[in-house]
């Protein structure tokens, strides 16, 4: 429960850390995950992450009781439409930088035929996001009324409504194995694949490695992995491969560390015969993400860079534009934060309409 307190009351910490780190006026904001002046109102959320921490040990027991999903795969994909929508999405772009000159996915492929909206957090706390915030009812509520905006908003894609949950979460002291992690029960994953399942929702689960790595974290979650609906994220900022703890320094991760795990996800899809999964990469700075050319793509895994920071309008469209625009990978995704994106003077929250200007227009919405 301490481990936990502490990745909470870095709110502070971070937003000076990553201020510093800017040094210009395109990174002053960044993704916060609570509030200082909430830290007392969650007592409910620390004894559950404590019982959390007692049934889990820091150790992932199995509950095999969502094992089994069968996947449903089409014959074939339909090249000429997924051409088609390569290029509605690259929104006119003329740099020869959008669509990512790439292979073809294997059949099943949810991009770029759907655009992905979904409710980022953990149920432990309803200050790591939307996800945990609101009781489930309300929450599966919410976000499918966000579904309906952005469906409203582009008539010509399908959204597909997701729940993207924090399965392993960096904390602010080392714990028992000294890697600045805590890695959430199995429990909870199933109550998250419960609530998905109510609105035909998919599941991403999300990684923070803290001084851990994701050639340790990413297999522990494999009984998950191998179900057709579920997917991953993985977090730069909380890779400490500098060995300072979390929240102190921005994290960052290699080309290398990409390329593992989308091997490992493709190698899952071939074994059990899956379409392919979807990688959430989080990224705000350019160093978040080293070496990003040497970033392989599998038609068995889609890739998308999610530009997560938070902040005045400007300032997010200035960072999507110089650190995943011009670093192009495969397909992109953008952050949105009902708080976080508030906090500067006249700041506010863009609207679909206003993401769906960008070039490339993302695929992957989240929101926080």
């Amino acid at each position: 429960m301490k481990d936990f307190l502490k990745h909470t009351k870095r709110t502070n910490l971070n937003t000076s850390i990553r201020s510093a780190v800017a040094g210009n006026a395109i990174i002053l904001f960044s993704l916060i995950y609570v509030t200082s002046s909430a830290i007392s109102g969650c007592g409910n959320a620390y004894s559950e992450v404590k019982k959390a921490k007692s049934d889990s040990n820091d150790t992932i027991r199995d509950s095999a009781s969502n094992d089994g999903v069968a996947a449903k795969i089409p014959d074939a994909l339909d090249t000429a439409l997924y051409k088609k929508k390569l290029i509605k999405i690259a929104n006119g772009d003329s740099s020869g930088r959008w669509p990512v000159k790439t292979g073809y996915p294997h059949a099943g492929a949810i991009l770029p035929f759907k655009r992905i909206v979904a409710y980022y957090g953990n149920l432990y706390s309803k200050q790591m996001g939307a996800l945990g915030a609101f009781p489930p009812a309300e929450m599966l509520q919410r976000l499918e009324s966000e579904v309906k905006k952005w469906q409203a908003a582009d008539t010509s894609m399908e959204v597909q409504p997701a729940l993207h949950y924090i399965a392993v979460t960096a904390q602010g002291s080392p714990g028992k194995d000294g890697k600045y992690k805590l890695r959430m029960p199995f429990k909870q994953i199933d109550t998250v694949l419960s609530l998905a399942s109510k609105i035909n929702a998919i599941v991403f689960l999300d990684i923070q490695v803290g001084k851990s790595n994701v050639q340790t974290e990413v297999p522990l979650l494999e009984k998950y992995l191998k179900m057709p609906q579920v997917h991953l994220g993985i977090d730069p900022e909380f890779s400490m491969k500098t060995g300072k703890k979390p929240g102190t320094v921005i994290g960052t991760m290699d080309a290398s560390d990409i390329n593992f795990v989308s091997d490992y996800l493709a190698k899952l899809t071939r074994d059990y015969n899956l379409p392919p999964k979807i990688l959430v990469v989080h990224r705000f700075t350019q160093a978040m993400i080293t070496n990003y050319r040497n970033i392989k793509t599998r038609s068995e895994v889609q890739i998308v860079m999610d530009m997560d920071g938070w902040g005045a309008q400007s300032k997010k469209l200035t960072t999507y534009r110089e650190f995943i625009y011009k670093e192009p990978v495969q397909f992109t995704g953008f952050k949105l934060f009902y708080k976080n994106d508030f906090r500067e003077k006249n700041s506010r929250m863009l609207t679909p309409a206003e993401v769906l200007h960008l070039k490339p227009q993302p695929v992957y919405i989240q929101y926080q």
